[in-house]
């Protein structure tokens, strides 16, 4: 069985020892298990040598100086991909294999403009021209060359196609930029953050160079080694920072990849407008922010010479029921029936919760397998009674319910990490620096359909809460890493084949990709910065176009222009001074209240004010529950961290209003 595990395209192949070998026997002692899973190893290399002639130390081995602990963590990962096997062996169904077309150069470039909202720029889309113009006027200068780029593809091939299609060239849309001084987001010179940025060179763990040896991809420094914190700047784009940290390498020697292993301790600094995370922007706003995501993404991968192919979605027959092998879309969609404003599969969760209920602190946690003829049962039992309620998980055994968590992501028909993003998510351990691998997992988290994400994130926190207790379950990080990266980068076969070489370097990148998406779980549900700028900027160009076009309105209507203005302003504006905010709480029983603006005043200081004059049933409200938030002006609507410092805020969006309410569902 062939299966989809590569940035080119790689097949992963699982080779059964014999190819016709039993389930595994129902009961297995605990203590025995391991053995089990030693021995399935050990076939599984024997297996190999014998059919592919490999020598006796694969690709992956490390030097004899390496950590031991690096090579029974590449052996979870080869037990995992046997586990795998054996259990798609023992009545698991595959899903149909769909033979895919590979799409031409220009499809691919104008499914890229199509999600970044610039299809109108190739002539097949109603949209209005206008905004995708106001769009691009916000891109940075490595961000129109990635738009560039793909125009120009898409104009040539439409030419060969004989297709008249007036396609504007996108040098003639930023030429005013170039020829001015560039500028960023925000309004300050590009050229000056550049400066800032490289006094921090020095911090970054590597140097710019390409991956092309397996072994480099693979930890091999203790965990606990201590190191250095290195702030994220994201302020400047991460395509911005990666060019002038290419011109600062010129000239230079590379410094020694010795190291690359161990992890940065990577932190966010303070920012005094708040820190934004995915959740806190209105859909309007989060929908710019996925346009200029994949623009910024796709720019990243181009300055850093990494070749970024989405794959296009291909159409699997699935069940339109169940638990398994069924679409997160539409099991969510069963699950909000039951339970309303689910975003999570409620199976999902009871595993997780079932696992926990056995205690994190079981020896091989997540290594250990299930038996394969319970897990099948268990299976039909659960489709059978799940939704029923009359399931009996007490039956359900803590290392069978690991076993059925990654049966779960395998059996998606779509992977987790997503159809058209796996490939990009593979590709991230090409790109040079820890600091850069980061910044494009960041990106691509943000890219993610919510259901996707939002699954992903509840992953991720539970695999590190198994971490946590690595004390006593000898499941570090890197041995979570190697047993799950097959069970989230393993897609159902698109029927291609890879060499032994490239199945090696991927399965150490893609446990390296998982690696990162563990240890750095806190900083990637974050909006960079100068995304949020660019969204601001959007925002006020098409409010600018707006007014524009209701003065053109009022004056045909013969509405005199100064009437107008004073109606425009409301009069709570009128009743407050400078320096002074207004806030509405219309949940709460002080629904409004004038507050000073001071240079140390900050959202959490404006929440507590009002929930400590709350009495009564309202009184029950705690911090966390009621969130302050920034409205209108330049953004849609904004949740605020408690650490916004309010007058800063209030200078970037002075026209904004701040209200004070749950959070929606």
């Amino acid at each position: 069985m062939n299966w989809l595990s590569g940035s080119q395209g790689v097949v992963l192949t699982a080779y059964h020892p014999s190819g016709k070998d039993q389930a595994v026997g129902e009961s297995h002692a605990k203590g025995d298990e391991e053995a089990t899973c030693s021995r399935r190893y050990g076939q599984y290399t024997m297996n190999q040598e014998s059919s592919t002639k490999v020598t006796e130390k694969p690709p992956f081995d490390r030097s004899s100086s390496q950590d031991s602990l690096d090579e029974l963590s590449m052996e979870d990962y080869w037990m995992e991909v046997e586990n795998i096997k054996r259990s798609s062996e023992n009545g698991q169904e595959d899903q149909e294999v769909v033979v895919v077309k590979e799409p031409g150069e220009g499809e691919l470039e104008e499914e890229w403009l199509k999600e970044a909202g610039l299809s109108n720029l190739f002539g097949e889309s109603a949209d209005d021209p206008q905004e995708s113009m106001v769009f691009l006027s916000t891109l940075t200068r490595t961000q129109a060359a990635a738009v560039q780029k793909r125009v120009e593809t898409v104009s040539q091939t439409l030419r060969k196609k004989n297709k008249q299609y007036h396609i504007p060239d996108v040098r003639d849309i930023f030429a005013q930029q170039r020829e001015s001084k560039e500028k960023s987001p925000d309004g300050s010179e590009l050229q000056s953050v550049r400066t800032n940025e490289n006094k921090h060179q020095g911090e970054d763990d590597q140097a710019h160079g390409k991956v092309v040896d397996a072994k480099e991809l693979i930890p091999s420094v203790p965990e606990d080694t201590p190191a250095s914190e290195t702030d994220i700047n994201l302020e400047v784009s991460f395509a911005e920072q990666a060019v002038n940290q290419k011109e600062s390498f010129k000239d230079k020697t590379q410094r020694s990849r010795r190291n690359d292993a161990s992890l940065p301790s990577f932190r966010l600094p303070k920012d005094k407008t708040g820190t934004t995370r995915i959740g806190d922007l209105a859909p309007q706003d989060m929908k710019k922010v996925c346009r200029l995501a994949l623009v910024e993404l796709t720019a990243l991968y181009d300055v850093l010479g990494i070749e970024l192919k989405q794959q296009k979605a291909v159409k699997v027959k699935t069940k339109d029921s169940g638990l398994f092998g069924i679409p997160l879309t539409v099991l969510l969609e069963q699950d909000q029936k039951k339970v309303p404003g689910t975003r999570i599969p409620l199976i999902f969760q009871k595993l997780i919760s079932r696992i926990e209920e056995g205690g994190l602190e079981t020896e091989g946690l997540l290594r250990i397998p299930g038996a394969a003829i319970r897990i099948k049962n268990l299976c039909q039992e659960l489709e059978a009674k799940f939704y029923e309620g009359t399931f009996n998980w007490e039956s359900v055994k803590q290392h069978d319910a690991a076993s059925l968590l990654k049966l779960f992501l395998r059996e998606l028909p779509h992977p987790l990490l997503s159809v058209e993003y796996l490939k990009a998510f593979q590709a991230v351990q090409n790109l040079p620096t820890k600091k850069e691998q980061l910044q494009a997992l960041n990106l691509l988290v943000i890219l993610l359909p919510d259901a996707n994400r939002d699954t992903l994130k509840a992953l991720l926190e539970f695999l590190q809460r198994v971490i946590d207790n690595k004390e006593k379950n000898k499941m570090t990080v890197v041995n979570v890493a190697m047993v799950m990266a097959p069970n989230l980068f393993m897609c159902h076969g698109l029927g291609l084949k890879s060499t032994e070489q490239q199945e090696f370097v991927m399965a150490a990148g893609t446990a390296n990709t998982m690696h990162l998406l563990i240890k750095y779980q806190q900083l990637l549900w974050t909006i960079p910065k100068f995304i949020v700028n660019q969204v601001r900027k959007h925002n006020t160009e098409n409010q600018r176009k707006d007014k524009k076009a209701m003065k053109k309105l009022l004056k045909k209507m013969a509405y005199d222009r100064e009437k107008y203005e004073k109606q425009d302003k409301t009069a709570s504006d009128a009743d407050v001074p400078q320096g002074v905010i207004r806030v509405q709480a219309p949940h709460l029983s002080k629904v409004s209240m004038a507050i000073q603006l001071t240079e140390e005043l900050k959202a959490s200081d404006v929440l507590a004010r009002f929930l400590s004059q709350e009495s009564g049933v309202a009184q029950t409200l705690k911090k966390g529950e009621v969130f302050l938030y920034e409205i209108g002006g330049n953004i849609g609507e904004r949740c605020l961290d408690d650490c916004t410092y309010m007058k800063d805020l209030h200078q970037l969006n002075p026209n904004a209003e701040w209200v004070i309410k749950p959070k929606p569902v």
